[in-house]
Parts: structure tokens; C-alpha cells; sequence
């Protein structure tokens, strides 16, 4: 029987206590933030005649906590409104209130002293069917259950959220010999569901998982620097998105951690792993303790590795380590850099790079060759399998490949035998494999991907997920039902179409739309109900750019109108196909991308989903049905029909200001999503989730929309109130005049035309005005310029 979870108590409100509250609250759980109580009243207090036996004063910690919470940025919350979830409280007042909670959660500092204090104090309070675990980063979990009663011990675990909780997706989970099997489900299960995380079982070994081998990681590349000579500049060059890492790479990403908290991990390693073969490299170098004694820490202390110069302009120094004193940046040149950026494909890129003759693939060899020995070498030890280890570093650094995965990326058996040249150490269990012949370190069978343990020849499958997709999967099993360059569908079974997009970023072009008008015909003749969904990391960016600009380079008005139509027409094929469709965005859905997600009857997204009609940062309007949908919804809202400005209002206000959803909730907030559409909390259920509304769709008796005939529109009326904001803006210096042309077009299109108040128009009506918008402001110089600057950029456009 699935256990329930309906409240929480976290002990301990610092950034991650409170930030763990968050996502709890995200889950529509409540939870109970406890703190200890002030020994001495504050400022305020004093001024407002409180003792220290207040329970305002007594409670301060923990609720000024929660408070900064809300107000940090990104937000850990889906909505300001979650926040009612959580209340606070002290941790000598309100202990006794843990009875109440269903999961109790230490989060106090990271000593264990002070966690075995908190936890003994805490344990007469737990119910017996309660669960208690510490949130730590690498503190022995057996240490801990040993100041717990003996009826507790079953119920007790180590859990680790990797920061921030609601948008990295690890979570580490640490069973004591005492924990409880059922225990140890349930946790995993309610992570990996309720909080959508990416849970990896780890052992009970100094930091687990993804911090043992990303600290290493981190160390040889400091190493390798040193050998090397490489600045910190072209250290990050190396590391970032080259290989597959974000864009932090080393040193920033160091800076973003904080030096003294990586020090601090490194430093409590070092004397925990003395059978350890690479126990030398834990030895931070002089350069980084330095440091660390002079206050440059980071972000947090204005200055780390980087430093933003902000007088007499703003600008970043970067950190010679050799003298510390802060320098411009010297941009880091490598030829086999520069000539992998055009090499889209990670694998492809990484071959060329690793294996490449100058410095860089020296240097990328040498700190992807350490890491291969570093994790073969900590299988069994600090986990289970080898793939264990990919899914930790994956997912808690944002890594696209685990060390594993590179490892056969590159080629096994030749990777292998360079490792052996090197000297570098390898188990027997890569032996076993080499000398077996394997071509691989991974492996599958019968339809399950497998890989190494640490007994040679010895194999374990590959933790998976039920409710999880693989898309490449469905592809090797001859499920592709037709594919483009840019497009394909997919059966996921039961009668389910899925409509996939492919391409980079997914911008939408000629054979995005074409696919949909195929996968609509499809579906009505064979399927019972149309999915679209796409693993990729962003469901889809917007409009082709690129093509629209060239075509309007070139004064091609009459293609640029078909293709207007043609989106119109997808978008609308989507909303009144004659089975169930349902639109699963996850990721970024920006501009086309929100309009095809509006398409659909009913929306399953991600949470983590960041949606919105953002085409007026580009010069233009939303022409493929986004000005239509969204004020439909908005009207839909209304509790007074006849008073049509607060949707008008709403609608001008969300595409005017290019406002972007910051979560699914958000989005519905916003009325990008109805009050009816839902979410998943994990990325990697949206497709499943989404097949099973879509089938529910399909079995309650669908009946496909039909096109409205008499939308009330607000006419003149909306025109000349849009025209005296817009007036009043320009004069206070809020907008430009280009600012309130396009407002003023926008405006046109949300009342309706130049049509009496009160007047009613068609669905196709306002259809064309959008059309018409577009195309008169598509053509303008500064829609250019402004195009041609956000294709320069490569990034994608937002508010």
C-alpha cells in the first residue's frame, strides 16, 4: 500500500531547509519549518517592547527564513500562493507539533555533532510510522541512527537534495543497514513522483555519489591546469559545453558553489578515504586555500575565480592564480575549439575534441581520463553499478554524458587500452570486459539496457521508470509511423499517436507544420488520440526566425503571408482534430511554441515548463492563433459576460509586456493554461501522463470544438482605451513611439477591428486581423534589426 505524505517538518530553515519547504509546497504538501530560538532580541524587537519570550521572537529564525525564501530569485516556489503551505515555528517550543508529520527532515548545518543533537532531541516526537531522515551531502548515516531508538532505526535514511531542490533534479537516497525495504520505496517513490526527481540509491561512503566523483572531477582539472599552464579562462573553455557541461563549467560553477564550501568538502574528505588511490588530489592546491583566507569566495563574496567590475563600466576580470590579483579577460583560442562549434552532435564533437593532437585535446583527454579511472574504480564501493554513477553526476551537474556514457562515446576498447597506457589504475571488472571482448561498456538485453557491476562479467539493469518514455527506444522498435527532417510520430501504444519535434531548439518551420496537418489526418483514421510531446530539453523555442527574416531580407510579403496561413491553419487543425489532442510541453514554449501549446483540447505539461507569447520582443504579434486563444480564455474567466475589459486588459497587458510563465502553475495563472489542464512534477512522465488524459479524453465521449461564430469583442471602444494607456506610457517615458505602434496593432487585433462596442466577430475574423498585424509590422526596419540581434545572439527569446 502507497504510503501518504500529506505534511512534512523541517528542521533547520537555512537556504536549503527552507528551499526543501518550497518544493514540498510545490507538491501540495504542507510543511512545519522549525528553528532555534533567538538568545538575544534584535533591533526591531527592542523597539517594539518585545521580550525574548515572545512567540514572535521566539519563532524570528525560521519565519524571517521562509520570508527570504519567497523573495529570492529564481523562485523556489511554482506560485507566490504555495507559500500558504508553509507555516514556522522554533525547535524547543514546537517540537512536540512533529507528531503531526507524516516525514520529518533534518536540515541543520553539516556538522554532525550538531545534527546528532538536533536528531536525538527530535526522536521522542516521531510517530512510529513516520519517517525521519537527515538531509546531508556526504555525513555517515550510520552514525546518526546510532543516537536513534531502536524502534525508529527502520524508518530512518539518509536523503540528499541537491541545491536548488525544485530545479535540480538528483536526489541521493541513503539507506542505513537498519532501513526498512518498505521504508526505503516509499522515499523513493514519493521523490521520484510527487517531487519529480531522478532518484539514485547510494552507499553509505564519505560525500555518496555525485559530490565523491564531481569533487574529484573538479580536482583533477585543477591539476591538469597546473601541469598544463592553462589559464582559468581556458580551463572553462574545456569544460563547459564542449564536452557536454553547462555553461559554469569549472570555475564558475566554483564561484556559484562558494570556494569555502568546496574547500570544506574537499578538506573533510581527504582523511575519510585512506584507501583512497587518488586520496592526493583531495589536497586542495595553495592557490585555492589562499583564497579562501582573503575572503574570495565567490559570488557571495563579490568575487571568486570572476569578478564583476562594475565602475567605471561594467565588466568581469578573471583571477590569476599564479599572483591573485584579478585581470581582463583573455578570451582562450584553440583551434580544435573552434572547429568542433560547428559540430552539433555531442558524440561527434567529443570524438573530435578527445582525441585531437594539440592542447585542448590534451587537456580534455587528461581530465575525462581521470574521471573514467576515478568512477571505474568506485563501483561497488560507493554504489552498485556503473550507471548509478552516470545518473548522479547527470542530473546533479547538468552533465549530458556521465563519465560511463563518455567513456563509450569514445569508444570502449580504444579508451581502454589508452587508459592502460597511461598507468592509470582500472578494477577487474574493466578488465573482465576488455578481455571478454566487449565493444562497450553498456549493454542490452532483451529490450533492457544493462550495465557493469563490480563483480567481473557481471551485469545489473539499468535503473528505469515505468511512466518514462524513451523515444529512441520506440524508434529501434520500428514505432516511427512517419518522420521529416524535423518531425516525426510515434506510437506510444494503446491507440496513442505522438507528434515528436526534432530539431534544433525545435523552431518551427515547414515540416514541423506539415507534420502536424499529417498527424492530425492520421490520427482521425487510425488512432484514438493525438499526443504532441518531445523528450528534448525545451518543447519548442518559437518561429524559424532565420527563414522569416530572410523572406522579409528579400520583400517575399505573399510567401511570408502562406506561411502565416499555414501556421494558422496547424494550430488550428490541432484545436478541432476530430480525436483528443493533447499538448505536453515541458521546457521552454515560447511564442509558436505556446500557440501550438494553446492548440491542443487540453494541456499535461511539465512543472517545470516556461511558457509564453514573446513575439513582441521580436517586433511583431502572435499570429498563429495566440492573440485568439488567450483572449478566448481570459473571457472564459470573466463572471460578468457583458464586461469585456478585464480580458481585454488581462490579454493586452500578458502579450504586450511578452510575459513568460516561470512554472506550468504560473502558466495557468497567466491563462496560457485553462483551469482544467495539469502537470506532471517529473519531466520524464510528461509524455505518459499525457497519453493517459488523452485516452480518458477519448473514452468520455470527445467531441471535437467547433469554430466560434460570435466572439464579443470590445471594437472601438478597446482601441481608444489601448490608445490613451499607450499615450500616457510614451509621455512618462515608459514606451517609445515604435513601443506604442505595436501596441496599438496588438490592440486592433483584441477588439476586434474598428467595429462598434458590443459587436460580435468570428473566429477566422480575428484570425485575419492577426494576420494582418504581422504582416504590417514584419517588414518594419527595427522588427528587422531586432530579429537579426536575436539571432546573433543564439539564445531564445523572452521577456
Amino acid at each position: 500500500m502507497r504510503r501518504q505524505i500529506r505534511s512534512v517538518a523541517v528542521l533547520g530553515s537555512g537556504v536549503m531547509g527552507s528551499a526543501i519547504a518550497a518544493h514540498f509546497a510545490n507538491a501540495g504538501v504542507r510543511s512545519l519549518v522549525l528553528d532555534i530560538a533567538p538568545r538575544e532580541l534584535n533591533e526591531a524587537e527592542k523597539a517594539a517592547g518585545l521580550a525574548l519570550d515572545h512567540p514572535r521572537v521566539r519563532g524570528r529564525i525560521a519565519a524571517e527564513s521562509v520570508a527570504a525564501m519567497i523573495k529570492s530569485r529564481p523562485s523556489p516556489l511554482f506560485s507566490a500562493a504555495r507559500a500558504a503551505l508553509i507555516t514556522t515555528g522554533n525547535l524547543e517550543d514546537d517540537l512536540p507539533r512533529v507528531r503531526e508529520a507524516d516525514w520529518i527532515i533534518e536540515v541543520v548545518k553539516e556538522d554532525l555533532p550538531i545534527k546528532l543533537k538536533v536528531l536525538a532531541a527530535v526522536a521522542p516526537h516521531v510517530r512510529q510510522d513516520a519517517l525521519l531522515t537527515s538531509n546531508t551531502s556526504g555525513l555517515s548515516l550510520a552514525a546518526m541512527a546510532d543516537v536513534l531508538p531502536a524502534s525508529l532505526k527502520p524508518h530512518f535514511l539518509g536523503t540528499h537534495f541537491f541545491n536548488p531542490p525544485r530545479y535540480m533534479k538528483l536526489f541521493e537516497v541513503i539507506p542505513t543497514a537498519d532501513t526498512d525495504n518498505g521504508v526505503l520505496q516509499d522515499i523513493c517513490d514519493f521523490a521520484r513522483d510527487r517531487l519529480g526527481k531522478g532518484v539514485v540509491i547510494a552507499r553509505d561512503t564519505p560525500n555518496f555519489i555525485a559530490n565523491r566523483v564531481g569533487v574529484h572531477a573538479m580536482m583533477a582539472t585543477f591539476a591538469v591546469m597546473q601541469e598544463m599552464g592553462l589559464t582559468i579562462e581556458e580551463v572553462d573553455a574545456l569544460t563547459g559545453p564542449a564536452i557536454g557541461r553547462p555553461r559554469t563549467a569549472t570555475f564558475q560553477l566554483a564561484d556559484l558553489v562558494g570556494l569555502d564550501t568546496f574547500l570544506h568538502v574537499a578538506d573533510n574528505l581527504y582523511p575519510l578515504v585512506p584507501e583512497d588511490e587518488a586520496r592526493e588530489l583531495f589536497k586542495a592546491p595553495a592557490f585555492l586555500r589562499t583564497m579562501v583566507e582573503r575572503g574570495l569566495l565567490g559570488r557571495k563574496s563579490g568575487g571568486g575565480f570572476f569578478r564583476m567590475l562594475k565602475e567605471p563600466q561594467k565588466k568581469l576580470l578573471a583571477l590569476d592564480p599564479a599572483t591573485l590579483e584579478y585581470r581582463d579577460q583573455v578570451k582562450a583560442k584553440f583551434p580544435e575549439l573552434e572547429a568542433a562549434k560547428s559540430i552539433d552532435d555531442l558524440p561527434t564533437r567529443l570524438r573530435q575534441l578527445a582525441f585531437g593532437q594539440g592542447r585542448a585535446g590534451q587537456a580534455i583527454w587528461k581530465m575525462l581520463a581521470a574521471s573514467f579511472s576515478y568512477s571505474a574504480m568506485r563501483v561497488g564501493g560507493i554504489c552498485d553499478s556503473a550507471a548509478q554513477i552516470d545518473q548522479a553526476v547527470c542530473w546533479g551537474f547538468n552533465w549530458k554524458l556521465g563519465p560511463f556514457e563518455t567513456w563509450d562515446t569514445l569508444g570502449f576498447r580504444a579508451v581502454t587500452e589508452r587508459l592502460r597506457a597511461d598507468g592509470l589504475p582500472l578494477p577487474a571488472w574493466v578488465d573482465a570486459l576488455y578481455d571478454a571482448g566487449a565493444a562497450s561498456l553498456y549493454s542490452e538485453a532483451g529490450g533492457v539496457r544493462h550495465s557493469p557491476t563490480a563483480a567481473p562479467g557481471v551485469s545489473a539493469p539499468v535503473p528505469g521508470d515505468a511512466r518514462s518514455f524513451d523515444f529512441e527506444v520506440l524508434r529501434r522498435a520500428g514505432r516511427e509511423v512517419r518522420r521529416n527532417p524535423g518531425a516525426s510520430l510515434l506510437d506510444l501504444g494503446d491507440g496513442v499517436l505522438c507528434l515528436e519535434f526534432h530539431s534544433k531548439m525545435n523552431a518551427i518551420g515547414q515540416d514541423h507544420l506539415g507534420m502536424i496537418m499529417t498527424a492530425c489526418d492520421e490520427a482521425e483514421r487510425n488512432w484514438q488520440a493525438l499526443v504532441v510531446a518531445n523528450p528534448a530539453e525545451n518543447f519548442c523555442a518559437g518561429a524559424n526566425l532565420m527563414m522569416l527574416m530572410m523572406e522579409a531580407a528579400e520583400g517575399n510579403w505573399e510567401d511570408i503571408d502562406l506561411i502565416v496561413r499555414a501556421f494558422q491553419s496547424a494550430c488550428g487543425r490541432l484545436e478541432h482534430c476530430g480525436v483528443p489532442v493533447v499538448t505536453a510541453p515541458a521546457g521552454l514554449a515560447l511564442g509558436g511554441g505556446c500557440e501550438i501549446t494553446m492548440g491542443g483540447n487540453a494541456v499535461r505539461a511539465a512543472a517545470e515548463s516556461y511558457i509564453g507569447l514573446v513575439e513582441l520582443g521580436a517586433g511583431v504579434i502572435p499570429a498563429g492563433g495566440g492573440c485568439l486563444r488567450l483572449y478566448l480564455r481570459n473571457l472564459a474567466l470573466q463572471t460578468d459576460p457583458r464586461d469585456l475589459q478585464p480580458a481585454f486588459r488581462r490579454t493586452f497587458e500578458t502579450i504586450g509586456t511578452a510575459k513568460v510563465a516561470t512554472s506550468a502553475e504560473e502558466a495557468r495563472e497567466l491563462g496560457f493554461l485553462r483551469p482544467g489542464d495539469s502537470w506532471s512534477m517529473h519531466r520524464d512522465h510528461v509524455a505518459a501522463d499525457a497519453k493517459e488524459l488523452a485516452l480518458a479524453l477519448a473514452r468520455s465521449g470527445f467531441e471535437p470544438p467547433v469554430e466560434r461564430t460570435a466572439i464579443p469583442v470590445l471594437g472601438t471602444a478597446g482601441i481608444a482605451l489601448a490608445e490613451s494607456v499607450l499615450y500616457n506610457m510614451e509621455q512618462g517615458g515608459y514606451a517609445t513611439a515604435h513601443d506604442r505602434k505595436l501596441g496599438l496593432v496588438l490592440a486592433n487585433v483584441l477588439s476586434g477591428g474598428a467595429v462598434p462596442p458590443g459587436s460580435t466577430i468570428t473566429e477566422q475574423e480575428m484570425l485575419a486581423l492577426e494576420r494582418e498585424g504581422f504582416m504590417r509590422l514584419i517588414g518594419e526596419p527595427k522588427t528587422l534589426a531586432r530579429m537579426e540581434s536575436l539571432l546573433k545572439s543564439g539564445k531564445p527569446l523572452r521577456n
